[in-house]
């Protein structure tokens, strides 16, 4: 008789070619691509999409960040395999369950981190494949070692974040305020915080069985520190507001308002178990989408009145 984890790493029936491409689709986590949205955080921000070519290059950033966090999901695959076959989750994924091969899944890491990295030189943007160059040594970085260092392992999953805005920020030519620079950084970080958060509540006792740093993260501590972020985030966003000119100034100050229910919002949606990745709460859920799209609502009515 089969055990569960030989069923968990049987191949699925069907062609092989057919198996490979879903298992290749598995890998890249097109589930996760909405976060290479945050591209278009600094010239939205900014005011410059309306300028000539920087839709453009706002789409060529998030392209190349998309392409290197296929990379960087490929190969941290690779070497988090045996750890994942213990996961209730992440047990399933391809290169974990037997679906795609190590070799395979190394060769779509190089064959996506090249043309991610080529995309800034391409556009004319070297700034962008610096961004992109950052964020993979970042990440590998992270999953060859850096990933057991408490503390900095959380930074390092925030800096992703970050990465993005900056890359955005470097195709159109932005230099994004120092204020909007502390928000995103705020913010990247509470989300990076809450993902070792919900994994604590949600596994338990096993979570330092597949995140060995998790020992070091109590999870009242967690918590708190995950708060503290959010806190800040809204402190800086409101310095932020408040220096802005004319009707900007007051259509700014409002959209704090949704902005605050949304993090709310984000930490009850956290403050429970659950498997669905942290991500999915922020893109899916109902009232978390009803507070992102009032915050962008009157946000955007502050960039056109101001």
């Amino acid at each position: 008789m089969s055990t569960q984890a030989e069923l968990t790493a049987r191949p699925p029936a069907g062609p092989a070619g057919a198996r490979r491409l879903r298992a290749i689709i598995r890998t890249a986590r097109p589930r996760q691509w909405p976060k290479n949205l945050l591209v278009i955080a600094a010239p939205l921000a900014g005011g410059v999409l309306g300028r000539p070519g920087d839709l453009a290059r706002v789409a060529a950033a998030a392209a190349a960040f998309g392409l290197a966090s296929v990379a960087v999901y490929a190969a941290n695959d690779v070497a988090d395999a045996e750890r994942d076959r213990a996961h209730p989750v992440k047990r399933a994924r391809p290169v974990a369950a037997g679906e795609l091969r190590e070799r395979d899944a190394l060769i779509l890491a190089a064959g996506c981190a090249v043309p991610a990295l080529a995309a800034g030189l391409v556009a004319g943007t070297p700034l962008l494949s610096a961004a992109v160059a950052a964020y993979l040594v970042i990440s590998f970085s992270y999953s060859m070692g850096l990933k057991h260092v408490p503390g900095l392992e959380a930074v390092l999953v925030a800096s992703g974040f970050l990465l993005r805005v900056l890359g955005g920020a470097a195709a159109t030519r932005v230099g994004p305020s120092g204020w909007f620079l502390l928000v995103c950084s705020c913010g990247a970080l509470s989300v990076a915080i809450a993902k070792r958060y919900a994994e604590r509540i949600t596994l338990g006792g096993d979570a330092t069985r597949h995140r060995p740093v998790m020992r070091s993260y109590p999870a009242p501590v967690l918590r708190l520190a995950q708060y503290t972020a959010a806190t800040l985030m809204m402190a800086c966003y409101l310095r932020w507001a408040i220096s802005e000119p004319g009707a900007a100034h007051t259509w700014h100050l409002l959209s704090a308002v949704p902005l605050a229910a949304a993090l709310w919002r984000f930490a009850a949606l956290t403050g429970h178990p659950a498997i669905r990745p942290v991500e999915d709460m922020i893109a899916r859920d109902g009232p978390m989408l009803a507070c992102e799209a009032a915050w962008v609502s009157l946000f955007m009515t502050g960039l056109c009145l101001g």
